[in-house]
C-alpha cells in the first residue's frame, strides 16, 4: 500500500488545486472553491516569441477562433503536463486571482496528479508551480481524492473502488485499509469522446463541428440519453463548403458511445479480476462509484455494470469529487 501524500510539509496547506486537461479548480482552505476556469492559454507570436495574451475563462472563447499568429494551449494533455510554460503560465492566472498580484509569501498547496504519473511527470508539476509563486506542494493521487470526495470508506477493510473519468484519463482504483490494492489508468476521457464523435460526424456524413460544438453536443447526448430524440448540429457541410445544419437522432451516437466507455470498461474487469476474492465480494455491496463530467459517469456506471456484473452508482456532483476529497484531505493536513 502506497502513501497518497506523496510530498510531506511542516505546515498544512493553505490552497488545494484540481489541475485537470480540461478546467482548473483552486480550493482556500476554510472557504472551498474561489476559481473555477478552463485549462487553456492564449499566446501571440511576436518577433519569434510567444507571448502570453489571456489565461483561464478569457480564453475559451477564443478557441478555434484565433489567427495564425495566435495560438491556443492546453498545459495538459492526457491528464499529464505536456506544455511547461503554460502550466506555469495557468497556475500563476489561478495564484493571482485567488490571493492577488503581490502575495505575501509562497503559500503551500496540495495538487491533483493521475495515478500513474511518473517520476519525471511529477516533477515537472512540481517545477511549474514553483515557478508559478507557490511553496511547498503535496501531491495527491487523483483517484484517492475522488474516492474521498465520493464518500467512500475508503479506510476501512472493505474494498471500495472508484472510476474517475476526466476529460484526459480514466482511472480505476480499488481501495480497503487507506490503501490502495489495484489500479489502471487509461489515457483517455472526456476530450477523446468529443474527437470521436467529430470523427464519426465527418466520416459518416462528411460533416466537420468545431470544439465548442462537439462539447454542446456531447451535453446533449447525456441530457437525452436512449430514445428518439433528435438533436441539430451546426457546422459545414465537405460535400458544398457552406455552414449548415445536421439533424440526427440521437441513437445516431449510441455506437461511439459504446465503443468509447468498452475501454474503460475493459480496465475496469482487469481490475476486479487481480483483487482477492475476498475484496472482489465487498464491491457487490454497492462500494463501486463513477465520478467525473456528468456524461462521463452515467455512460461509465452502466459499461462497466454490464461489462462486471457489479452495481456501479454515481457520485453526487460526480465532477466535483476531486475537488471535494482534496478539500477534506487539505482540512486534515491542517488540523
Amino acid at each position: 500500500m502506497m502513501n497518497f501524500l506523496s510530498i510531506g510539509s511542516r505546515r498544512g496547506p493553505d490552497l488545494a488545486i484540481d489541475l485537470g486537461t480540461a478546467n482548473m479548480r483552486v480550493m482556500v482552505r476554510g472557504e472551498g472553491v474561489v476559481f473555477d476556469e478552463p485549462s487553456l492559454c492564449y499566446y501571440e507570436k511576436k518577433s519569434g516569441q510567444m507571448k502570453l495574451i489571456a489565461a483561464g475563462l478569457d480564453v475559451l472563447a477564443m478557441v478555434d477562433r484565433v489567427p495564425g499568429t495566435h495560438l491556443v494551449r492546453r498545459p495538459l494533455a492526457r491528464g499529464v503536463l505536456q506544455d511547461m510554460d503554460a502550466a506555469t503560465a495557468l497556475l500563476a492566472h489561478g495564484l493571482t486571482s485567488v490571493i492577488g498580484k503581490k502575495p505575501s509569501g509562497r503559500p503551500p498547496a496540495m495538487i491533483s496528479i493521475p495515478a500513474d504519473a511518473t517520476k519525471a511527470e511529477a516533477n515537472a508539476l512540481l517545477t511549474a508551480a514553483n515557478d508559478a509563486g507557490f511553496g511547498r506542494i503535496e501531491l495527491v493521487r487523483e483517484p484517492f481524492a475522488a474516492a474521498i470526495g465520493a464518500e467512500l470508506p475508503v479506510r476501512e477493510s472493505r474494498a471500495s473502488m472508484v472510476i474517475e473519468c476526466g476529460a484526459g484519463t480514466t482511472e480505476v482504483a480499488v481501495f480497503s485499509i487507506n490503501g490502495q490494492c489495484r489500479s489502471r489508468s487509461v489515457r483517455l476521457g472526456g476530450l477523446d469522446l468529443d474527437e470521436a464523435i467529430t470523427e464519426h460526424l465527418h466520416l459518416r456524413h462528411h460533416f466537420l463541428i468545431g470544439k465548442i460544438t462537439a462539447e454542446a453536443l456531447k451535453k446533449h447526448l447525456a441530457e437525452h440519453g436512449p430514445g428518439n430524440a433528435e438533436v441539430q448540429i451546426k457546422g459545414r457541410s465537405l460535400h458544398t463548403g457552406l455552414p449548415g445544419t445536421l439533424t440526427l437522432p440521437v441513437s445516431e451516437f449510441h455506437s461511439v458511445l459504446k465503443r468509447h466507455f468498452g475501454r474503460f470498461a475493459d480496465a475496469a474487469r482487469l481490475v476486479v479480476s487481480e483483487i482477492s476474492p475476498d475484496l472482489a465480494a465487498d464491491l457487490l455491496n454497492e462500494r463501486v462509484v463513477a465520478t467525473g463530467g456528468g456524461i462521463c459517469a452515467r455512460f461509465l456506471a452502466e459499461a462497466i455494470a454490464a461489462e462486471c456484473g457489479i452495481p456501479v452508482t454515481i457520485a453526487n456532483d460526480p465532477h466535483g469529487c476531486v475537488s471535494r476529497g482534496l478539500m477534506r484531505l487539505m482540512e486534515e493536513r491542517a488540523a
